[in-house]
């Protein structure tokens, strides 16, 4: 592989989980703002799996974690 592929891998990633990190923060102010405490409760997971999701990819692509298997 070379430099021009990696980089490109890499600005890829990184729009990827910045992309991830918004939809996170955009899904956690509309649970702020639902009445619905269903709708709150569903959203709030929705949030925090995206953030979790994000931050397992970011540490894989880092070589700090192995996927599961």
């Amino acid at each position: 592989m070379d430099r021009g592929s990696i980089m490109n891998e890499t600005g890829t990633l990184r729009h990827r989980l910045q992309g991830m990190r918004e939809e996170a923060a955009v899904t956690q102010a509309r649970a702020e703002r639902t009445g619905d405490p269903e709708e709150r409760g569903r959203l709030e997971r929705k949030a925090r799996k995206l953030e979790f999701d994000c931050e397992q990819e970011s540490m894989m692509a880092a070589g700090d974690i192995y996927p599961p298997e």
